[in-house]
């Protein structure tokens, strides 16, 4: 991780992306506990924890595995920090959705006004960046993790190659929409887009941090993460707790807890996921997916949730809210097999629990 990522696109994006399949009609037992302990016990994953908060604040987790191979500890509960991966874009969306009802933004207007030059005079609006809709293309696999990070460079490298669409013309998931939309908010607000989202939409969350530059590990309690290093893949699944978090920046270097991201669910007006969401476009996955300003439409077996996933060497997460306002985080410490049995998981819980 710490050397140059393989240039394999396909890679960049589930290290950051939306890859998840359909979720399955039927599952054998849908009980919360049976679907937690089976991304353990027979998909083999170290741990997993699945958090519900209800409307009223009452919140249930589950639990299973361990939180560290080799020790028999517990797996950490709902106040165990994470790397959220690409829920961070959820936190940049709302962000980006408070300055637009400031007056500070225009979603219809283009990133070139606010930030001049910075995509080469692309006619790209903000409300295409957040959507996905822009045609930029990706940037992560080109990224050399052992240099400091660099937002200008990092769009520089996405920018050497062509448009994957016009903008407006078709959904493509890429991180580089994220890297802009952090520039964005420093070119309008004057600050570091790290301190505008802790003084905003973060404020009071006391287990989420940005890492500072440089910094590799997880603060506090945490669960150690394993997976397949895209630098070393012949070494097979190795320890990836320590990640450059920092570097990943706006779209994907937020460290959480399940707690603190059901929180930050329910802490967005009902009328502003409504809107983020308006207009939103098919997204390739889960089937009957689509994608808003920033959040998803995801099909579960009782409706719709809004929510985002994310994914990291050693962490997948999915993290939201239903329209009934309960809240919901799962993240399992490796890569799942079977995606599909992350989404029952977090169906179980939503659809069948009573919390």
């Amino acid at each position: 991780m710490m050397s140059k990522y393989l240039a394999a696109a396909a890679a960049a994006v589930v290290l950051l992306g939306a890859a998840s399949p359909a979720m399955a009609a039927a599952v054998p037992d849908r009980g919360v506990q049976a679907q937690v302990d089976r991304l353990t016990k027979q998909d083999g994953l170290a741990g997993a924890v699945l958090s519900v908060r209800d409307r009223n604040g009452h919140t249930t987790t589950w639990t299973s595995g361990t939180a560290q191979r080799g020790t028999g500890r517990p797996m950490v509960g709902a106040d165990g920090r994470f790397r959220a991966a690409s829920v961070t874009k959820s936190v940049i969306g709302v962000t980006v959705m408070r300055l637009a009802a400031e007056g500070k933004v225009d979603l219809d207007e283009r990133v070139e006004h606010y930030v001049p030059g910075a995509l080469h005079g692309a006619d790209v609006t903000v409300r295409q960046l957040l959507q996905h809709t822009s045609g930029l293309p990706e940037y992560f696999d080109l990224v050399d993790w052992s240099k400091p990070a660099n937002p200008a460079d990092h769009l520089a490298l996405a920018l050497s190659r062509p448009p994957v669409g016009k903008p407006g013309e078709r959904w493509f998931y890429s991180n580089t929409n994220y890297l802009v939309a952090g520039v964005l908010i420093e070119k309008v607000t004057g600050k570091d887009f790290r301190a505008v989202t802790e003084d905003g939409v973060l404020k009071g969350l006391r287990g989420t941090y940005w890492p500072n530059n440089g910094e590799l590990g997880i603060r506090g309690k945490h669960a150690h993460t394993y997976g397949v290093n895209p630098v070393n893949p012949k070494a097979g699944e190795t320890d990836q707790t320590e990640l450059p978090g920092y570097a990943f920046g706006a779209g994907g270097g937020l460290v959480s807890t399940p707690e603190d991201l059901n929180r930050f669910w329910q802490s967005i007006p009902e009328r502003t996921l409504r809107t983020m969401l308006a207009g939103a476009v098919p997204a390739s996955d889960p089937k009957g997916s689509h994608y808003g300003l920033g959040v998803y439409s995801y099909p579960l077996s009782c409706g719709a949730a809004w929510m985002h996933d994310g994914g990291l060497p050693g962490v997948r997460v999915l993290s939201g809210r239903d329209r009934a306002g309960r809240a919901a985080t799962v993240y399992v410490t490796g890569t799942p097999k079977n995606d599909q049995h992350l989404f029952a998981a977090l169906d179980a819980a939503l659809c069948t629990s009573s919390s």
